[in-house]
């Protein structure tokens, strides 16, 4: 299992937060698509989101939070 720094993770992030949480959301949408169980040793999918955010290849971008109108 490859461990991820904070410092490898947040070179293509703002800080070691955000960078968790997009690679969550995208292992989440990962999770969606069908995948070949029969592939022995393939990667968890946290790991390969983690894996595409620290080489750049995931690219994100910061939708700020609508304010509730009353």
């Amino acid at each position: 299992m490859r461990v991820f720094t904070p410092a490898e993770v947040t070179a293509h992030a703002t800080n070691k937060y955000l960078s968790v949480l997009v690679a969550a959301k995208y292992s989440r949408i990962l999770n969606e698509f069908p995948r070949d169980r029969s592939v022995l040793g393939q990667k968890k999918l946290t790991t390969r989101a983690l894996e595409d955010l620290s080489d750049g290849t995931l690219e994100y971008r910061v939708v700020p939070r609508r304010q509730p109108t009353e």
